[in-house]
């Protein structure tokens, strides 16, 4: 299977436009990645339908949860077979390893599960194909919310994606240590400005502890640009892309001051030594030993991450409830909404290259239903995106957070999910990295991504944040 891709990247049958989003090492590299999880693979045979998605690490969430809905569709199907393909990967990885697969017929899954963020680079690239007709009078698709429909909408206009759930990110903070620090509690910082005295503070009585974690640098991948950087600009009246004018956005002053915000958190070690911030295992570390050990005070991350300490989980904490609680995320000089809070989310999608297309939107349909999609987003510790799923008593009883976290989706903000997007995630986690490591100032760090952003997309779609 690996040569017949690297043929098709030969001949050109894959679309160039891949390889202007990966290099060439890349996409060889990431199709030896397939091999376990496709070895041998050839044609899909008529009765077996391949279903693709990310498996997080040992996690088993998706897994069982398409093992229940394939039970279900064998149940009209008993001929059919189901094959299931967990991509175990990184972020970035899997989202290299789902275009390989998609990029040639022998290969394809029939239904694949996208990160909304991802969505309409693969869309640009001929990778998925249009729901809509499927969609035209089809009663779940009504009752999903118009920011989650945007976000599984092309730049044709076209949909593309069934959303599954959403998230939103907020402050996690040890109610613990912050009495102990002499913090009013419940503690909600106003603006950026509160919001740091109070981690100086924190430095200061407890010189033992973290303050703060904030997802920052190229190692941290997508986190960094989303969960830490874009949380803070979104709160200070700027945006990466203006979405009427349709150009990205330089000569930003909230890009400069976000920036700041970073660099004065490592500075003055309000966040986690450089040698543990730049680690490409950050993330195992803060949920796992950090948060429950008493290690951090204030975490800016998702709605998600007390699935780490449920039972069963890897670090399982019974008491999370009582001593981890939840603050909003200050807009930078306590400007409406008065907070800020990114959404992504997942999607599942037909690729465009499956013969297969009826059957796997019969079996998107079995996923899709009210029960089923309840059930998934109790179990995936995720935020519902339909109104019928969100109105499900089991759904607002399930976790003691998720009314907190589902209250925030009115204020979301998505990032801007276009074709050029990685390539300037990739630029806004050099820019955070070099205002960490103290080897730019912020100002000089945001005209390096100016620069960038410019080479990306070209200079006639870029324009001053001015609107110059």
């Amino acid at each position: 299977m690996t040569m017949e891709i690297l043929l098709n990247i030969a001949s050109g049958s894959i679309d160039k436009r891949t390889l202007r989003r990966r290099t060439f090492l890349g996409v060889v590299a990431a199709s030896s990645f397939l091999l376990p999880a496709l070895s041998g693979c050839t044609s899909s045979p008529a009765n077996t339908l391949r279903i693709a998605y990310q498996q997080w690490g040992s996690g088993k969430v998706m897994e069982n949860f398409l093992s229940s809905i394939s039970g279900q569709f064998r149940a009209k199907h008993p001929d059919l077979q189901i094959q299931l393909i967990p991509l175990v990967a990184a972020e970035n990885d899997y989202f290299t390893k789902n275009e390989l697969m998609m990029s040639s017929d022998s290969t394809t899954p029939d239904l694949v599960c996208e990160d909304t963020f991802i969505l309409k680079s693969d869309v640009a690239a001929g990778y998925l194909q249009p729901l809509n007709q499927r969609l035209e009078g089809w009663q779940p698709w009504n009752e999903v919310f118009d920011s989650a429909k945007t976000a599984v909408t092309g730049e044709d206009g076209k949909v593309y994606g069934m959303p599954t759930g959403t998230d939103t990110r907020a402050l996690w903070y040890n109610s613990e240590l912050l009495a102990k620090a002499g913090l009013p509690m419940p503690w909600q910082p106003k603006d950026w400005t509160q919001l740091l005295k109070d981690l100086r503070s924190l430095h200061k009585a407890l010189p033992e502890v973290i303050p703060f974690n904030i997802f920052s640098g190229k190692a941290q991948g997508e986190k960094a640009s989303m969960q830490g950087f874009e949380m803070l600009m979104y709160g200070t009246g700027d945006t990466l892309y203006d979405g009427d004018r349709k150009k990205w956005l330089t000569g930003s002053q909230g890009f400069i001051d976000s920036l700041d915000f970073v660099q004065k958190i490592y500075q003055e070690k309000l966040g986690p030594p450089l040698s543990r911030a730049l680690d490409a295992n950050l993330t195992e570390t803060v949920y796992s030993d950090w948060l429950p050990k008493g290690g951090l005070a204030v975490a800016l991350d998702g709605g998600w991450i007390s699935n780490n300490w449920v039972p069963g989980a890897p670090a399982e904490w019974p008491e999370w409830s009582k001593v981890m609680k939840q603050a909003k995320m200050p807009t930078q000089k306590a400007q409406a909404p008065g907070y800020t809070t990114l959404s992504g989310g997942w999607c599942w999608a037909i690729p465009a290259r499956t013969k297969k297309a009826d059957l796997a939107w019969e079996y998107l349909q079995t996923i899709a239903t009210t029960a089923n999609m309840t059930a998934f987003n109790i179990a995936d510790n995720g935020v519902a995106v339909r109104k019928d799923v969100a109105a499900q008593p089991k759904y607002r009883s399930y976790t003691p957070t998720i009314q907190f976290f589902t209250s925030l989706v009115e204020g979301a903000t998505f990032r801007p999910a276009l074709a050029a997007y990685p390539q300037i995630s990739a630029s806004i986690q050099l820019a955070m990295e070099k205002v960490m490591i103290g080897g730019s100032t912020p100002k000089q760090a945001a005209q390096d991504y100016d620069e960038q952003i410019t080479k990306i997309v070209g200079a006639d779609q870029v324009m001053g944040a001015s609107g110059r």
